[in-house]
């Protein structure tokens, strides 16, 4: 800016004032005049101050960021096995409904399936003249043998008794026949069981060689199997012994 537009500038702040200007050194200063207003000449305009434009503010470097650290894996200390994950549990499902069965009534008792004594099968010889019956188990063909039977026509005739007169009954089954078959078609007094297991109420009653008095007053004497008695003295004398007590 020159002078003289400088001092034009100031002279608008500075109205009514007079205004003076520094000499250039060496110049001489010369006193102020004073200036009438009224003569004062008027003030020249100044041109506005070029408006410049803001200059661009340079954007903040962005601070670059360092990579993070890679944190080294934590090792298990020496001498100690390394801890696995704990596993997480599996899901628990819930059970499915039961259901419930009710009990069925108490089975029965399984019913006999042996036949009833009473139908227990055997086979007769002779008459029954003086009601003696003998029970025997025999196969069928020693049974048809029996009527001679040396042995037995024996011990029949020490008791004053012959085989024609007594009924031979043989047994065949296991199971023993039952008193009250015998009464229903025999006239059973006196009855000698040779062998085991023979009359069904004597099984569990009887001792060998011991007659006892059944019901009805019918007399049985339980003995061993004729065979066995004949080949031993010991029997024979047992055998002779219940005889006499039971028919003598």
């Amino acid at each position: 800016m020159s002078h003289d537009a400088a001092l034009a500038f100031y002279q608008q702040f500075y109205t009514n004032l007079t205004l003076y200007v520094v000499p250039e050194v060496g110049e001489a200063v010369a006193a102020p005049v004073a200036v009438p207003t009224s003569q004062q000449p008027a003030p020249t305009p100044v041109p506005a101050a070029p408006v410049l434009p803001t200059p661009a503010v340079a954007a903040a470097p962005v601070p670059l960021t360092a990579p993070p650290a890679t944190v080294p894996p934590v090792l298990p200390p020496i001498g100690r096995p390394p801890v696995a994950p704990p596993v997480s549990a599996p899901a628990v499902l819930p059970a499915p409904p039961v259901t419930q069965i009710a009990p069925s009534a108490t089975p029965a008792p399984p019913q006999r399936t042996a036949p009833p004594l009473t139908d227990t099968p055997f086979s007769t010889l002779g008459s029954n003249a003086r009601g003696i019956v003998i029970l025997v188990r025999l196969d069928a063909v020693k049974f048809q043998r029996l009527p001679r039977h040396v042995f037995l026509n024996n011990v029949l005739k020490a008791i004053g008794q012959i085989v024609e007169d007594t009924v031979l009954i043989n047994v065949e089954s296991h199971l023993p026949v039952a008193l009250s078959t015998l009464r229903t078609k025999l006239e059973a007094k006196q009855i000698i069981g040779f062998g085991k297991n023979l009359l069904d109420v004597a099984v569990h009653k009887t001792q060998l060689y011991e007659p006892v008095i059944l019901v009805g007053d019918a007399a049985y004497l339980p003995a061993a199997e004729l065979d066995v008695i004949e080949e031993d003295q010991g029997r024979k004398k047992l055998l002779w012994n219940a005889m006499k007590r039971m028919f003598l």
